[in-house]
């Protein structure tokens, strides 16, 4: 379990149960006490107000109006707000945009510049258009959690990212490609990249990727995806 994933977890079980011991912590986030320890007080420097019972058994509390002082996300997590936020607005599915907005707004005055260009690097890259009626979802599946922050690395650091692909014949093949853009058709999102073996652009559903992973001895320059053209896909088979 990453740092995140366990400060995460220590602040929803102490929410949850009021008090907790620091080796049930510990064997919840499966840690040594002293890495929980660590972590208790990273939590605090967040601005987390958590109470210490010095007698036997290390017991912790969390002010149940405690919150943390500075939201402090990464820019995949800021990326999937504004794009999830920007296909429901496609769809014409956004009651509260407004309120989005504002509250966007506010996320990304929080991050530091260089996060703040990795964001706008990222929103480039995006195209959000209409779903043709000819495209089939009859076997639409989930996205792999992984994909997002992959694509970060990969398109940030202009390394090809590689997967293994399920086309709409069923058939699996390992692709390797230059990660240049994000498609959004509702409810379908696709991964734009430049193929170098079939010297074009190819389409990849993200619900048929899997085991996504950065290429990082590799390459690549930005190119200009011919967006304007509508390059919409509504049929895989040439994948």
């Amino acid at each position: 379990m990453n740092i995140r994933l366990r400060h995460d977890t220590i602040v929803r079980s102490l929410r949850r149960s009021g008090t907790s011991t620091i080796d049930a912590l510990a064997e919840e986030v499966g840690a040594s006490r002293r890495t929980v320890l660590r972590d208790i007080s990273a939590l605090r420097d967040e601005g987390y107000v958590i109470h210490s019972d010095v007698g036997r058994g290390g017991g912790v509390q969390l002010d149940p109006q405690s919150m943390q002082a500075t939201a402090k996300l990464s820019v995949p997590e800021v990326f999937a707000l504004l794009i999830s936020v920007a296909a429901m607005r496609a769809a014409g599915n956004l009651p509260f945009s407004e309120l989005a907005d504002a509250g966007l707004a506010k996320i990304e005055k929080a991050l530091p510049g260089d996060k703040v260009r990795d964001l706008r690097a990222f929103l480039d890259c995006l195209h959000i258009g209409q779903l043709s009626p000819l495209q089939d979802l009859t076997d639409m599946g989930s996205m792999d959690p992984e994909l997002l922050p992959s694509f970060e690395a990969a398109f940030l650091g202009r390394h090809l990212i590689r997967f293994s692909y399920r086309d709409a014949k069923g058939r699996n093949t390992t692709r390797e490609v230059e990660p240049q853009a994000m498609l959004i058709l509702p409810p379908l999102w696709y991964l734009v990249g430049w193929d170098p073996m079939r010297d074009d652009f190819r389409h990849f559903r993200m619900d048929r990727i899997s085991d996504p992973e950065e290429v990082p001895e590799s390459s690549f320059r930005r190119r200009h995806v011919p967006f304007e053209d509508d390059v919409c896909p509504y049929s895989e088979l040439q994948m």
